[in-house]
């Protein structure tokens, strides 16, 4: 007997009994909803998961640490633990690590009227600067010969009133500083400029101190966010880190800077040591074993993959055990399926002795039976899916914006590797629940089924 014959076969018969048919395809419909519905409440969740921490920053990136130049004490010579311009060579010959820059920071001065702030520079290469979400302006170029900044868009939050001392963390209001449009006078001897403010000569014979030099800085950009949103660039001003180093030469010429070691006689290196590095790899799913490679060259290291990975198990918890509830509703359905397909075969005792004397084989006999727990299976899947989508739009709609905190973002996505699954799942569940039912109709006597009332 052909496929085509069998399934128009099965069908006619499912639909004699429309009520019983229709109330097990009812219950195919709410196990393949409910296990779609949680599993794509699992996704959702993970999805937010990703997106919230790269909102932070970078997921391929790991933030390097060599504060106090690391375990200096534990070497002969200190030199051997700096984080330098070599090391960053060395970061790079790490498998998956497509490059590495480091980031040269200090504290500064910077004055705008009556406004005085102490802000953390941070001198990166201009390649680096493409990874900055910029709110307004754009990023320095090499074309410009002077130094410009892209300023945090939380930056405001550390200037204060000169004359009152009050600021941001005092009143609750921003201070009326406009980076953009007006210069920034910035001054890089902060020990100066605090002793020039507390020494005014004595008769002890002490000189008073100079006030340092104040140099002008112009911003080029505004890092993207309001005064309260957070992200790795928020609190920080960036700028060219080869200007920022010709710059700190000609302000403290053979004086150490702040923040550079000095050696045995109190004189600085002839080059620049690093307290902080970012190494970007090429893939997520590399940052960790990286990020344990640096670790054992005896610096710190840490990324967001990091707690991306911790945040991802609770998720994967979540899923299963959301995947889970919706199981047992699929279980229950196959047990309505068995139970119609058992029904069905004590109501068709003569029709199945009839077929078999007739010459029909034990194996079509069995088809036609699975194919109908298959196609129950289907019907069932296919509406449960239909209505999976139905309410997950409703929860996106009406539910997402309270458990998402107010963010951006879905609480129940459902993709395509699981939407055309769910369905072959479905008829999977169906063919496996009207097996032992197809068998004991292959078992049956063909006279005792033919003399059956």
């Amino acid at each position: 007997m052909r496929f085509s014959d069998l399934l128009t076969m099965s069908v006619n018969n499912l639909f004699r009994r429309k009520l019983r048919t229709f109330l097990t395809v009812l219950g195919v419909v709410i196990g393949t909803a409910s296990i779609v519905v949680m599993v794509s409440i699992g996704i959702g969740l993970k999805e937010f998961t990703i997106k919230q921490y790269s909102s932070y920053g970078s997921l391929t990136a790991i933030q390097v640490y060599n504060y106090n130049n690391g375990n200096s004490s534990d070497k002969k010579n200190p030199e051997d633990s700096f984080m330098t311009d070599e090391t960053m060579k060395t970061f790079e010959k790490i498998p998956h690590v497509t490059s590495a820059y480091p980031d040269l920071n200090l504290n500064v001065i910077m004055r705008q009227g009556a406004y005085e702030g102490n802000v953390q520079l941070h001198g990166i290469p201009l390649g680096a600067m493409k990874n900055i979400k910029l709110g307004e302006g754009s990023l320095p170029t090499t074309e410009t010969k002077d130094m410009e900044m892209v300023v945090g868009n939380m930056v405001a939050q550390n200037f204060s009133n000169a004359k009152t001392g009050k600021g941001y963390w005092d009143t609750g209001e921003m201070p009326d500083i406009d980076f953009i449009n007006k210069p920034m006078f910035t001054i890089f001897d902060t020990d100066a400029y605090y002793q020039s403010k507390g020494n005014s000569g004595g008769d002890d014979g002490s000189q008073k101190v100079a006030a340092p030099k104040k140099y002008m800085l112009k911003t080029a950009g505004m890092v993207a966010g309001g005064p309260d949103e957070w992200s790795d660039y928020s609190y920080g001003v960036y700028v060219d880190l080869d200007k920022l180093k010709t710059q700190l030469k000609q302000v403290f010429k053979k004086k150490p800077i702040p923040g550079q070691p000095t050696n045995k006689k109190g004189k600085p290196y002839n080059y620049f040591v690093y307290e902080e590095a970012t190494v970007n790899v090429d893939d997520m799913d590399h940052v960790i074993e990286v990020q344990k490679a640096i670790s054992n060259m005896g610096y710190e290291a840490n990324s967001q993959m990091e707690w991306l990975e911790q945040s991802k198990q609770q998720s994967n918890m979540i899923q299963a055990a959301l995947g889970g509830i919706g199981a047992v509703s699929l279980l229950v359905a196959a047990i309505g399926i068995a139970n119609t397909m058992m029904m069905s075969i004590y109501e068709r005792t003569k029709e199945i002795g009839v077929l078999k004397v007739l010459g029909c084989s034990l194996a079509t006999i069995r088809n036609m039976f699975l194919i109908e727990a298959g196609f129950i299976g289907f019907m069932g899947g296919l509406i449960g899916l239909a209505l999976s989508f139905m309410v997950s739009v409703l929860i996106n709609q009406f539910l997402a914006a309270t458990f998402l905190y107010g963010m951006d973002g879905k609480l129940s996505v459902i993709p395509i590797w699981l939407a055309v699954p769910s369905v072959g799942f479905a008829i999977i569940i169906g063919m496996a629940a009207g097996f032992f039912p197809a068998m004991r109709a292959m078992k049956l006597s063909p006279l005792a089924a033919i003399r059956n009332e």
